[in-house]
């Protein structure tokens, strides 16, 4: 047990930290390796590799992905401000490097040296539009409100040229929330769903996969046979199967034909093996991350951090439920990862960040250190004549 006599950093960090919020995702974290244990043996055997395998490249992945998570969350705000500006440039520079060089899968460009940047790019996002709504909110002379509304179009238009509308979706909704929480009229509210609903009608018009994928959601089975919907119908006969108690671990049958069984499909597996109550543990468990910090949110009194906090805890929430739901049928496919779970490295890695981040500005802060915030971002007064 630290000490609270001692005056080092680690002991710092560990009296500031929200341990509740930390421990639940340590919690989360333990669940994903359980899980992809038992997801991704069969997707092994049929690709011909040790049975493992996907196992310990989860593994490889998660050590750097704490690691970073642990790291950022020693930043002060100003410094995790810094180190998210950095990402989103260098993250910007991967997604158009992508765009021209980037390998092609399934007509998207979305790779690029290996890593998927747009993973990156989404708690940059956050961080910096945050940012901006609290600088526009703590100082007239910035046009905080602004930068933010740039901010959208310059990161969204290159994920739809990959195209990667599920990413596109999720960072709109995050910037849309964070917008109504920083009291955007009802008009501009009014106007941005216009907007994304003719966004929504242009891509089901112009775009053949996404009109694929809305039509196989409306329609199954009429647009080209049962194989539009094979993935989901053995996801919903996974849940069936596995009733409230499952049919315990490693027991699972379905998971054997499932194709991503180890990644946007490893709910249904869950529900297979550990049942119905298992998964909505899992279910409540995320929800406690969300709304714990969410809670710590309305309770902060740093602009930025309460919209940081935010914004992090709803781009966490709404990938879960976004994963959750298309394996229930709910919506139509994204090819969204469940967080800390589906096997994943970009996705671990940038949940990593994310992680951190929250942590980071989420940790109690001295009022010297507030004072502090707001003198150094204090417009500069204009000499007396």
């Amino acid at each position: 047990m630290v000490s609270r006599a001692e005056r080092s950093i680690a002991a710092a960090w560990w009296w500031t930290v929200d341990r509740w919020l930390l421990a639940a995702i340590g919690a989360v974290i333990v669940l994903g390796l359980v899980l992809i244990m038992a997801g991704s043996p069969p997707v092994a055997d049929r690709l011909h590799l040790p049975s493992f395998h996907f196992v310990n490249r989860q593994v490889e992945f998660l050590i750097p992905s704490i690691a970073l998570m642990l790291g950022l969350s020693f930043l002060p705000p100003r410094h995790v401000r810094r180190a998210a500006l950095a990402l989103y440039i260098v993250s910007m520079g991967l997604v158009f490097a992508a765009l021209l060089f980037g390998h092609e899968v399934k007509g998207a460009r979305r790779w690029i040296f290996g890593v998927q940047p747009s993973e990156f790019l989404k708690p940059a996002f956050v961080i910096l539009a945050a940012w901006a709504i609290s600088e526009g909110a703590k100082r007239r002379d910035v046009p905080g409100n602004w930068i933010a509304v740039l901010l959208l179009p310059l990161t969204v238009v290159p994920l739809v040229l990959q195209p990667d509308f599920g990413q596109t979706m999720l960072i709109c909704l995050v910037w849309g929330l964070m917008f109504f929480m920083a009291g955007l009229h009802w008009i501009w509210l009014a106007g941005l769903v216009g907007f994304a609903s003719s966004a929504i009608v242009l891509a089901y018009k112009f775009v053949p996969h996404v009109r694929a994928r809305i039509m196989h959601f409306l329609e199954p089975g009429q647009t080209g046979g049962v194989a539009d919907t094979f993935q989901v119908d053995t996801a919903l006969d996974s849940f069936i199967s596995g009733g409230w108690f499952g049919k315990g671990p490693g027991e699972g049958v379905l998971k054997r034909i499932l194709p991503d069984s180890h990644t946007d499909f490893i709910f249904a597996v869950t529900g297979e093996e550990f049942g119905l109550l298992f998964c909505m543990g899992i279910v409540g468990l995320f929800a406690f991350i969300v709304l714990r910090a969410l809670l710590k949110s309305a309770k902060n009194e740093d602009p930025f951090c309460r919209f940081a906090t935010a914004g992090i805890a709803l781009l966490f929430g709404l990938q879960a439920s976004i994963n959750m739901a298309v394996n229930l049928h709910l919506m139509p496919a994204k090819g969204m990862t469940l967080p800390f779970i589906s096997y994943g490295g970009s996705s671990l890695i940038s949940l990593g960040i994310s992680m951190g981040f929250l942590i980071a500005v989420t940790r109690k802060r001295p009022k010297s250190d507030l004072m502090f915030d707001r003198r150094v971002n204090a417009p500069i007064a204009a000499p007396a004549e």
